[in-house]
């Protein structure tokens, strides 16, 4: 049996230390704040990084150098023979397309999945490819398979305030105004290829109903009411604990019979377009 390897990075919002728990080759991702080069769990705490944010630091997302994807690449194979090659959805960032054209170099060894996906989910497929390597499969198997349920999953996520959205280019200053001076919480929606405006709120209760609606509508509509017993969900959020921890109360109450698998921090690259106070959720099929 080949010996398989799961290379990711930490947009997954899988930790250096988890990383390192579970075996888990971990890219950390870049970012450029105020001219200076800073890397997620390296050196650059989630606290930290929201200490600059709301400082109204420059900041800019940016992708693995070349240079890191192959050192660790290289690495990876002088004990393993396959790598399976988990990056951030196609759709948000250019790593996958990257990581595909120097995976062209390794001659079968390292697959690159494209399963659109960033944050919870993402490191939701990072817990099923290890899954499927226990049960045999070999890269490209896992490869095919994860790419083939990379839709099974949707992230909600209420946005607290209207200014990064701005700072970002996806709404107008006047937009803006508008949205703060009626306390708009606009709840956006990932699946696959695109941040997309899902719905808009006026309250964090009224957000937070829409989302767990939304969830159920899923459940019953996407997962069969989830008959299998294979769906799970997750939570998330942008420097808000306290609030996540009431969600997740709250959720647990309602989703009796689904396993809450996570409540974890959203990755940078997300709550740098989308600012403080956010709460998101998933539900999504796993692997079992």
């Amino acid at each position: 049996m080949k010996k398989i390897a799961v290379v990711t990075d930490s947009n997954s919002g899988i930790s250096k230390k988890l990383a390192e728990e579970k075996n888990i080759f971990l890219l950390p991702m870049p970012f450029l704040i105020d001219g200076e080069e800073y890397y997620e769990w390296e050196n650059l705490t989630a606290e930290e990084f929201y200490a600059k944010l709301k400082n109204d630091c420059e900041i800019l997302t940016s992708q693995p150098s070349p240079e890191s994807t192959l050192k660790l690449w290289d690495k990876v194979l002088e004990e393993y023979d396959e790598i399976v090659h988990i990056p951030m959805s196609s759709g948000l960032s250019s790593e996958y397309q990257t990581a595909c054209m120097f995976a062209e170099d390794y001659e079968g060894k390292v697959f690159v999945v494209n399963n659109q996906r960033i944050s919870v989910t993402m490191k939701q497929s990072v817990r099923d490819a290890f899954t499927l390597i226990r049960q045999g499969k070999d890269a490209k198997e896992i490869k095919e398979i994860l790419e083939e349920r990379k839709h099974e999953n949707n992230i909600y996520i209420m946005v607290d305030t209207l200014k990064y959205l701005q700072k970002g280019g996806r709404i107008t200053p006047a937009v803006a105004m508008l949205g703060n001076l009626l306390k708009i919480k606009p709840i956006l929606q990932i699946n696959g290829e695109k941040l997309d405006t899902f719905a808009k709120a006026r309250t964090v209760k009224q957000a937070k109903a829409v989302m767990i609606e939304a969830i159920k509508n899923d459940i019953e509509n996407k997962y069969d009411n989830n008959k299998n017993g294979d769906v799970t969900i997750s939570l998330a959020h942008t420097d808000n604990s306290e609030a996540v921890e009431q969600f997740r109360q709250e959720v647990a109450e309602i989703f009796k019979d689904i396993e809450i698998v996570d409540v974890d921090d959203l990755s940078l690259s997300v709550s740098c377009h989308i600012g403080p106070g956010a709460l998101a959720i998933t539900c999504q099929r796993v692997i079992k």
